[in-house]
């Protein structure tokens, strides 16, 4: 009896001391690890989050690119204290699909903390090229298996992934061309190198307007407000097309809950200020806030969609 109110007792004062630290929380300088180069949109994101937390805190919220896979073990591998985050995008759950030593695992090293936004991609094709519509460009690749190409910002690219998504369901034959990045990705199409590309919003306005590519759907579930005449893809040729290129705030596994809860609120918050909607729809976002409950199941849920997807690619872990 004396061991089980001895355990009891900890209990209670862990819970007490968990609780003092969320109120507390944040007491110092909060990090938000970006796994991904300036510039990217997973960095925009996260500047534009810090900003107005360490407002909200009234504390220092700073931005640190580490990109690619260290950047992601070093916060797997960070002190679970709310002070190191991180904000990445949903290609975090193909990690272990083309990774095989990896230093981390994607769910079991990582807490939930909010998703940010869902960036909707929008399939570009050269101005000159003779399948006017998605229906006319899954038609052709049917008719010329091997002969159409796609280029993206690499394998754990959401663009990789909406392509490779929209290849597998339109039951097409169409080969993948990586890039370093989106701009050597989207320079492919505009040069006519390749003949797709799935390309954020802002990019296919401009460069539809000066008449270097044409759009012919949209990834989201809805057409864009920017793009109204742009239909999405289950509309144009797909229907059971389903996809969604998402960025969320992770923390390290452990975290105490009463943390992720607070930093989850004070992000939904952040979303819902006018200003901030306004920045993220010229970045082409769309705000989106989940509980650290919903983002755990996500993460889950893509992990094993998108693994699969990778390996119906015939992706091997390198």
């Amino acid at each position: 009896m004396r061991g089980r109110a001895f355990g009891l007792a900890m209990v209670a004062l862990l819970a007490s001391y968990t609780a003092a630290a969320a109120q507390n929380y944040p007491a110092q300088r909060v990090t938000i690890v970006v796994p991904f180069s300036a510039g990217s949109i997973t960095d925009g994101l996260a500047r534009i989050l810090a900003d107005k937390l360490g407002e909200l805190w009234k504390q220092q919220v700073i931005v640190e690119n580490k990109p690619g896979i260290p950047g992601t073990t070093s916060v797997a591998k960070a002190a679970p204290d709310g002070y190191t985050l991180m904000l990445t995008s949903n290609g975090h759950t193909i990690a272990g699909a083309i990774t095989k030593s990896l230093q981390y695992d994607p769910v079991k090293d990582f807490a939930g903390v909010s998703q940010v936004a869902s960036v909707p991609l929008v399939a570009i094709v050269p101005p000159d090229f003779p399948a006017k519509t998605l229906k006319e460009f899954v038609d052709l690749a049917k008719q010329k298996p091997g002969a159409l190409n796609f280029s993206s910002a690499g394998v754990a690219s959401t663009s990789y992934l909406s392509a490779e998504i929209f290849k597998q369901q339109a039951k097409i034959n169409i080969v993948h061309v990586p890039f370093r990045g989106a701009p050597e990705a989207t320079t492919a199409v505009v040069r006519g190198d390749v003949q797709m590309y799935f390309a954020p919003i802002p990019a296919t306005v401009e460069l539809s307007v000066t008449n270097k590519v044409r759009a012919v759907a949209i990834n989201s579930a809805q057409r864009a407000r920017q793009l109204p005449d742009v239909p999405t893809i289950a509309e144009a040729a797909v229907p059971d097309y389903k996809y969604d290129s998402w960025f969320a705030v992770l923390a390290p596994a452990a975290t105490p809950k009463a943390i992720l809860n607070k930093v989850s609120q004070d992000i939904a918050a952040v979303l819902k200020m006018p200003d901030i909607a306004e920045k993220l729809e010229k970045q082409g976002s769309i705000p989106v806030a989940t509980t650290p409950e919903q983002l755990d199941a996500i993460v889950r849920t893509d992990t094993v969609r998108n693994t699969q997807i990778l390996k119906d690619a015939g992706i091997e872990p390198q």
